[in-house]
């Protein structure tokens, strides 16, 4: 092959790569296409608008975004009191009672105790704490590879309610943490 070939030849496999292709005209293995996520479909939200239950006056936003086989949660609050205040996935998507608890019980599909995430056991419901400051605001980052968006039951979180509870998770009390009333209830629901 002369210096010209080669570099030809060279051209054609950095125009290759840069496709994300390996030859044949397919995506490499493992590759995801442009604009879509590993799975090979297109990365899914979901969202639940917070609704004020029991008189509080709490409302805010919680934003599911999956990508990659991980689930990443995003939840934006205001009109908390200044402090912690526990924030639970609930088992059923309705939050029609004025306390919330028509969103029923934490959501367990292993039927762990409750506890604190990533210390076994926990609830896969069981996300934490949220801390507002004296604005009454208070925002919160989660990711996990343990949620989907319309995956198989056991793992899906859309259908479930999102609560925010008056008071701070202790990570230990049974079942519920010690978190006392819902104080804003959204359903999880598919953004298309």
């Amino acid at each position: 092959m002369n210096r010209t070939q080669t570099l030809a030849a060279g051209a054609i496999v950095l125009a290759a790569l840069a496709a994300g292709c390996t030859g044949g005209g397919q995506p490499s293995p493992g590759a995801p296409e442009a604009g879509k996520g590993a799975e090979g479909a297109r990365p899914t939200s979901a969202e639940a608008i917070l609704e004020a239950k029991s008189d509080s006056g709490v409302t805010g936003r919680a934003v599911f975004t999956s990508e990659n086989g991980a689930v990443a949660l995003r939840i934006d609050a205001s009109g908390l009191t200044a402090g912690a205040h526990a924030i639970h996935l609930h088992e059923v998507g309705d939050c029609s009672a004025p306390d919330a608890m028509s969103a029923g019980p934490h959501w367990n599909p292993t039927g762990h105790d409750h506890g604190q995430w990533g210390s076994e056991p926990f609830h896969l419901g069981d996300i934490g704490n949220l801390v507002a400051g004296e604005d009454g605001k208070a925002s919160l980052a989660f990711s996990t590879d343990r949620w989907t968006i319309g995956g198989p039951a056991e793992t899906n979180v859309v259908g479930r309610s999102v609560i925010v509870h008056v008071s701070a998770d202790d990570f230990a009390t049974q079942p519920t943490g010690n978190a006392g009333g819902r104080v804003a209830c959204g359903v999880v629901r598919e953004v298309e």
